[in-house]
């Protein structure tokens, strides 16, 4: 049990798949409730954001809405996955060096978590539960 335990491989076959399960659910559930807040602003027409790439307010928020909304009900179902964590890097990227560069690790924090596990995300797959499963198929 303990050799088990402490093996560096999979514990089982199914091991990585529901990894990916229990990533895309989680950071793709907790996103939203970062996304629909702005994507209410953005339907209510209040265009109110911040322009850190230099873009534009409005241009910066429909991307951050695309990202965040989009792309994380894209991620929970598991449809065209490391093409949707593309988006949700970028705007944790831009969160983390732009936004919080000069704050403190614990004001960065959560950004730097959401990018760091959608990186690992991007390198593990949405593995078999997954409608991308389902179309490989």
């Amino acid at each position: 049990m303990i050799q088990k335990l402490l093996s560096p491989i999979s514990w089982s076959a199914n091991a990585a798949a529901l990894s990916s399960l229990i990533l895309r659910l989680t950071l793709g559930l907790l996103m939203l409730s970062h996304g629909i807040p702005k994507l209410i602003n953005l339907i209510n027409g209040n265009m109110e954001f911040g322009d850190p790439i230099g873009i534009g307010a409005p241009a910066s928020l429909i991307l951050t809405v695309f990202a965040e909304v989009l792309c994380s009900l894209l991620i929970i179902i598991g449809l065209w996955t490391r093409l949707a964590l593309i988006p949700l890097i970028i705007t944790m990227v831009v969160a983390v060096f732009i936004i919080h560069i000069n704050d403190s690790l614990g004001t960065m924090e959560p950004a730097l978590m959401y990018l760091l596990s959608y990186c690992a995300l991007f390198l593990l797959g949405s593995g078999r539960f997954s409608v991308d499963a389902v179309l490989k198929k």
